[in-house]
């Protein structure tokens, strides 16, 4: 028993630090894109409604209720968002915000936009 707890906390660990650019001022570029009205109202991944309205995003692997900042490369502005999904479902893009979160960066008229994440 012992084993299988420390072996899932290691895990766990491992999950949380490969995810890329979350460490430092330095964080390389990612793709992000958004979601919104078809999906509002429906159950995350993590049992929660989704509202397009609140600052939340979706990752495919950091764990539910994670803080991260996530800052535009091309408009320079940030907003902290809290991970309850999980996504992108397309290749390439490390992170989906929703509408609120595409709105406070500037970019929600753009489909995909380059980011940089950090964790909060």
């Amino acid at each position: 028993m012992r084993r299988r707890c420390a072996c899932a906390y290691g895990l766990s660990l491992l999950l949380t630090g490969c995810a890329q650019g979350l460490v430092g001022d330095t964080a390389p570029p990612v793709f992000a894109s958004w979601y919104g009205v078809r999906l509002h109202g429906r159950r995350t991944a993590s049992g929660e409604r989704f509202d397009m309205n609140a600052l939340t995003a979706a990752h495919r692997r950091l764990p539910f209720g994670t803080r991260v900042r996530v800052r535009s490369v091309d408009t320079g502005r940030e907003v902290v968002v809290r991970i309850n999904d999980r996504g992108p479902r397309h290749r390439g893009r490390e992170i989906d915000l929703s509408v609120a979160a595409a709105r406070a960066l500037g970019i929600e008229h753009l489909g995909v936009a380059r980011v940089q994440l950090f964790r909060e």
